[in-house]
């Protein structure tokens, strides 16, 4: 099988490192979702080494700065899906940041805790 993140086109990456790149998300959840793809190919966060580990959590800040411009959001969510219980249908490290908006849900409170939806195939 093939991974679309393995596979990615360097011309949508909005932003990168040794480690990871970032890229727009085909699926947004809001306006600005963006997604922090490791650039070697392994499935879970718990994999990473400490180098790929923070050059993911540098490019989130960087990613935020690039974000908070383009957008203006007023908070975010950042997430790892970490096996199919968890809602990953891709088997190769990602992590979410989703822009929030005043407004996009009708109460935000609890934040991730409310994110527990139906698990839509995207494949």
């Amino acid at each position: 099988m093939e991974c679309i993140f393995c596979n990615c086109d360097k011309e949508n990456y909005i932003a990168e490192n040794k480690y990871a790149f970032a890229i727009l998300d085909k699926y947004p959840v809001n306006e600005g979702h963006t997604l922090i793809i490791s650039k070697r190919h392994f499935e879970s966060l718990f994999e990473a080494t400490p180098d790929e580990a923070k050059a993911i959590f540098n490019l989130i800040h960087e990613v935020k700065e690039i974000l908070d411009v383009q957008y203006n959001p007023q908070g975010y969510n950042i997430g790892v899906n970490v096996g199919y219980a968890a809602g990953q249908t891709v088997k190769h490290l990602h992590v979410h940041v989703i822009p929030r908006y005043r407004g996009d849900v009708e109460n935000p409170r609890g934040g991730i805790r409310n994110l527990k939806v139906p698990l839509v195939n995207y494949d």
